[in-house]
This record gives C-alpha cells, sequence and structure tokens, in this order.
C-alpha cells in the first residue's frame, strides 16, 4: 500500500487522531469521552482506503459501527463507502483484523443499538435530534 491508496481525513482532529494511532500503533493512545477503534473502508467512488475512528462497540468478537454523525440528517461519509465496500479492516489497540461489515435493521437491529446506546449514552440522544433512522452495521470477522 502506498500514500497514493490512503487518503486521512479532512477534518483537522479525526485527521490528528488518526495520525496518533497510525505513529502509535494502537488506539489506546487516544483519549476522550469513550474508547475508540480504527474503522479502514474503501472510498465508494476513489477506491482509496479512508480512516474513520468510531466508538468502541464489541460482544463476543463481533464489533458495531453506529452512523450516528452526532444526531445530523445525513448519513456519515464512511456510511456510503461501507455500503459500496463492506469488507473493513477495523484496529482495536494493537490488533487489527478484517470484517464484513452488515447493516442490520428491524427486530435483528434493536440488541446491537440497546448495546451501542449501553456503550456510548450519547447514541440515544442523537437519535432524538435525527428524524432518519441512524444505521447500525454489525462488523462480523472474515476466516
Amino acid at each position: 500500500m502506498t500514500s497514493d491508496d490512503v487518503e486521512l481525513s479532512p477534518t483537522p482532529w479525526v485527521r490528528d487522531q488518526t495520525e496518533q494511532v497510525l505513529a502509535t500503533g494502537t488506539t489506546a493512545s487516544l483519549t476522550g469521552p469513550a474508547p475508540v477503534v480504527l474503522l479502514t473502508v474503501r472510498g465508494a467512488k476513489s477506491g482509496k482506503l479512508r480512516y474513520q475512528l468510531v466508538i468502541r462497540v464489541e460482544k463476543d468478537g463481533v464489533y458495531v459501527v453506529v452512523a450516528s454523525l452526532g444526531g445530523s440528517d445525513r448519513n456519515p461519509a464512511w456510511f456510503h463507502n461501507i455500503k459500496a465496500h463492506p469488507e473493513v479492516q477495523l484496529q482495536d489497540g494493537t490488533e487489527t483484523k478484517t470484517y464484513r461489515a452488515r447493516e442490520v435493521v428491524g427486530e435483528e437491529k434493536t440488541p446491537w443499538w440497546d448495546l451501542a446506546v449501553a456503550t456510548f449514552p450519547n447514541y440515544g440522544e442523537y437519535q432524538t435530534k435525527t428524524e432518519r433512522q441512524i444505521p447500525v452495521f454489525v462488523l462480523e470477522p472474515i476466516g
């Protein structure tokens, strides 16, 4: 992989924190309101790898990522990327694995949403700020 294959976030704080994870080799180097993991997705249009920090929500080796964008009325950019390219990498601490992401809806979404809100209560608040149903993806390990 060359630097031409990767595009860092244009948002300064996300780019800075991503660079910190890449430099230290661990997501544990970050501090904030909740533990985070580093999600790597392929751009839907560009094909470049893109990094996204997301709240760490995990149960029995399965991760959940929530496309909340703080309760915005639109989905985050990574939502479109993960829909187009569901094979992703996720780094938790120093460990990186490959996962297949799939959006969960209806009754299947409920326990994962509840786990996400229990992990990071702000998600519940974010849902009250928007009329869209905030998408939830389950990431299951490949291999």
